[in-house]
């Protein structure tokens, strides 16, 4: 991975065998981010893909593997109640499975990269952005500082 900053924001470069959670939180701690948005595209391997049950109140996952087209990523770095990050990611991937283009996306878990992946992290400025817990989904939303 390797990173630049311009302006206010960061441009990530995320390589074979990174993991791009976690790589945008480590970004953020080593500069001090406290709230911010970020989104990418990219050649991946795999991604941990998560699905909210409100019903059962927890997330299901599934893994999808191979040649994914990371086609659209979103997310946002919040800061939590104990005052340590939290992300909340979406994407979409394309790929093909048998000989059929698929596709597959939601709440994400983590995603490894297979080629590249590049990252715009776009740190809040002026104020922050925390993370309230919601009792009655047991998911966070967030919170103005």
């Amino acid at each position: 991975m390797e990173y630049r900053k311009y302006g206010d924001t960061f441009y990530i470069r995320m390589d074979r065998g990174d993991e791009i959670v976690s790589g945008v939180l480590d970004v953020c701690e080593k500069e001090g981010v406290r709230s911010a948005v970020f989104s990418g595209i990219g050649g991946c391997s795999e991604a941990r893909i998560q699905t909210f049950l409100p019903e059962a109140g927890k997330f299901e996952t599934r893994t999808v593997r191979g040649m994914l087209e990371l086609v659209s990523l979103n997310g946002s770095v919040i800061t939590d109640e104990t005052s340590g990050l939290f992300t909340h990611t979406h994407a979409m991937f394309s790929y093909k499975d048998g000989g059929e283009h698929r596709v597959a996306g939601g709440h994400i878990k983590s995603i490894t990269v297979l080629y590249t992946a590049e990252i715009e992290l776009r740190p809040v400025v002026g104020g922050r952005i925390e993370r309230k817990a919601d009792p009655e989904t047991g998911t966070g939303f967030w919170s103005f500082a």
